[in-house]
């Protein structure tokens, strides 16, 4: 189990050492994106994540932005959405090994599931939900109408 723990840690440090170096000036968002049915650009795919690393570690104070946090809490999240708690819960042992904060995973869930529908035939929107529940958990859902379309409000009783 020890040698698993170091492999881990040793895998998360590595992937995570380049974007110590990164500058938080990087305008992710002016990239363009790859048209439907092409494949990502690595290279730029890899930079993308590089920087929601370094965002998440700028705006979040303790723990929660430090990299193998960041890592490890979006995944925990992310699987307990798609309902897939056995793996959710082996991830949430690592996470607390690393003494990433518990109560964030509990408001990034809240703030994902207050958020309402994900597409699931966008891939990327239940990812980029999360990221963004991950960094502001009081997140509105009208802050998040950009990911999914709001629901339609019921029409009022009549008297």
């Amino acid at each position: 189990m020890r040698i698993l723990s170091a492999a881990i840690c040793a895998t998360l440090l590595a992937c995570a050492a380049p974007a110590l170096g990164q500058s938080g000036d990087t305008k992710a968002a002016d990239q363009p994106r790859p048209q439907a049915g092409q494949p990502p650009d690595p290279a730029r795919e890899r930079q993308r994540k590089l920087d929601e690393f370094a965002e998440a570690n700028r705006l979040l104070e303790g723990a929660a932005g430090q990299h193998e946090c960041v890592w490890l809490g979006r995944r925990v999240v992310s699987l307990l959405w798609r309902d897939d708690l056995d793996t959710a819960f082996r991830h949430l042992d690592l996470y607390d090994r690393f003494g990433c904060p518990g109560g964030h995973i509990q408001m990034t869930f809240r703030c994902l599931v207050r958020n309402g529908n994900i597409d699931p035939k966008v891939p990327e929107s239940l990812a980029n939900r999360v990221h963004a529940c991950w960094i502001d958990p009081q997140l509105q859902p009208a802050a998040a109408a950009t990911t999914a379309p709001a629901p339609a409000q019921p029409a009022a009783p009549r008297r």
